[in-house]
């Protein structure tokens, strides 16, 4: 290869289309050779098959340019975030947390690389090997396997052996640690300020398993790090410190350093992120992550290039990390799986979804012994349920339906539904507070209430009812904080199907709930 396409390895990009290559993207590939391509869903996923052809295409614009085989990589971890959503609807980590089983773990991740594979993405952006120890993470939460460092690390290690038992790499992000900090880097640049001694016990172990279990690539986190590049720290992307100190030398990694997204607002943007995406070459970083914007693929690149000419980028740099990359690429062509897309929700893959939710369903609270619900077949149940939003970025829960309502009515009819906003107004709360007064038993599903001020009045309101109220958390398991007078509480740690069936089931006593908090709830004893 020649500099330039030396540089172009370094690169990954991304565009908007889905039936075929957009012209942007293919003059991109003529004149940048990128190392491949990062699929996201609302720009480039309408179903399996369509996904499949569209990959094919990208691999032979790739051939007929004479480029390596591509890294075609997405963010399917399940639950929370799911790039493709025509996959088996997994509950995700923290639900994998609670269940306490590797084995569970690492059947998740065969699914997910199974079901990737077939559709022809050779790279998931997954596990998040993120400690969750900080409530109020915007970010990370669900996603985590929970706050127990060595959980953290045998959950990640494990499914990193399932995705990669299919010949898809796995990603372990985000380095060094993203779960404990109060801020979302898609939006600014937050920190971390604890001591090398405290990372080094709780944010570092998963990632040691992770690398133990042999994960292909490393995503580094937009985070500062203060202990380890003092009070005007840099996001861990652009820090050698952390790259090519902490991960290469101090915990011996030698694989593909990727970074995460290179759009967000914890890096500079505009003609400054020119500057940033070769600080992250310098740091260590052997790809850069970029987005669907061609003026920054174009700066990015450029960058590079430029960097390498003035000797700022040695070549010694940028030889070794293509290196690390074409490597990569040899193992995905030497362990490529092809399965037929009806591998997708097949029947096996389902009972995996379903075993995750089941397993992972918690009592909390059953003070008032309102569980399991015995009812006459007259008595009516009100469901209550606010209307997923996306969070974060990193968030697809907006495309779900929740379908808890529809699964309590399969074990009583008289069950309606009432949806609420996430922050319900003052009118929106008093309306439905008036229309369930007439309901027997109350379910009230709540959605990171702990961190929503407004829905968390609604349900302090709607616990003054004389009624039987059973809370359900749907996401995060830290709500209770927010009431905690409720008396009568479940997590599920999941929005989607398996999870909603798995507690309907267990509401009604035909299943027992033995998952087990994967984090503390604060001012729980």
């Amino acid at each position: 290869m020649n500099i330039e396409q030396l540089v172009g390895q370094k690169l990954l990009f991304a565009f908007r289309g889905k039936e075929s290559l957009s012209p942007e993207i293919i003059q991109a590939f003529q004149k940048y050779h990128p190392s491949g391509i990062t699929l996201f869903r609302p720009f480039n996923m309408d179903n399996p098959a369509q996904i499949k052809k569209l990959n094919q295409s990208l691999q032979t614009l790739a051939r007929e340019l004479g480029l390596p085989p591509l890294l075609i990589a997405t963010d399917q971890e399940g639950g929370q975030l799911m790039a493709f959503g025509d996959g088996t609807p997994l509950p995700g980590n923290m639900a994998l947390g609670a269940t306490r089983s590797a084995e569970l773990a690492k059947k998740a991740g065969e699914v997910l690389g199974r079901e990737l594979a077939a559709l022809g993405i050779n790279v998931n952006y997954s596990p998040c090997a993120d400690v969750n120890i900080n409530p109020n993470n915007p970010v990370v939460g669900v996603r985590s396997f929970g706050e127990d460092p060595a959980l953290v690390g045998e959950l990640a290690a494990a499914m990193i052996e399932g995705i990669q038992s299919q010949g898809v790499a796995a990603t372990v992000k985000h380095f060094p640690g993203h779960g404990d900090t109060a801020s979302d880097s898609h939006h600014g640049l937050g920190t971390v300020p604890h001591s090398r001694e405290r990372l080094h016990a709780v944010e570092l172990p998963p990632f040691r398993s992770a690398l133990q279990a042999d994960a292909k690539l490393v995503m580094t986190a937009h985070l500062g790090i203060l202990s380890i590049d003092g009070d005007d720290a840099p996001p861990a992307t652009l820090s050698p410190n952390i790259i090519n100190g902490l991960l290469r030398q101090d915990l011996g990694y030698t694989g593909v350093v990727i970074t995460d997204a290179m759009d967000m607002h914890a890096i500079r943007q505009g003609e400054l992120l020119r500057e940033d995406a070769l600080r992250a070459a310098q740091a260590g970083a052997d790809i850069l992550l970029m987005t669907t914007d061609p003026q920054d693929q174009t700066r990015a690149f450029e960058s590079l290039l430029a960097g390498v000419q003035s000797g700022e980028l040695s070549q010694e740099n940028l030889q070794s990390s293509v290196d690390r990359i074409m490597q990569l690429k040899r193992w995905l062509t030497e362990h490529a799986t092809s399965p037929d897309l009806s591998v997708i929700q097949c029947a096996e893959h389902m009972q995996v979804a379903n075993e995750i939710a089941e397993k992972s369903i918690t009592l909390v609270r059953n003070d008032k012994n309102h569980l399991p619900l015995k009812l006459e077949a007259e008595k009516r149940i009100a469901v209550i349920i606010p209307v997923p939003q996306d969070l974060t970025p990193a968030d697809t829960s907006s495309y779900i339906q929740i379908k808890l309502a529809e699964s309590i009515r399969e074990f009583h009819a008289q069950t309606d539904e009432f949806k609420i906003p996430l922050a319900p107004s003052e009118e929106e709360a008093s309306r439905i507070l008036e229309q369930v007064k007439a309901y027997d038993v109350i379910i009230m599903g709540s959605i990171n209430a702990y961190a929503e001020e407004k829905q968390a009045e609604f349900i302090r309101r709607l616990l003054k009812l004389n009624q039987p109220i059973i809370n359900i958390a749907l996401r995060l398991p830290y709500d209770l904080a927010a009431f905690p007078e409720a008396s009568t509480y479940v997590c599920t740690y999941s929005i989607l199907e398996p999870s909603m069936r798995a507690a309907a089931k267990a509401v009604f006593g035909h299943s027992v709930m033995t998952g087990l908090l994967p984090v503390s709830i604060p001012g729980l004893e």
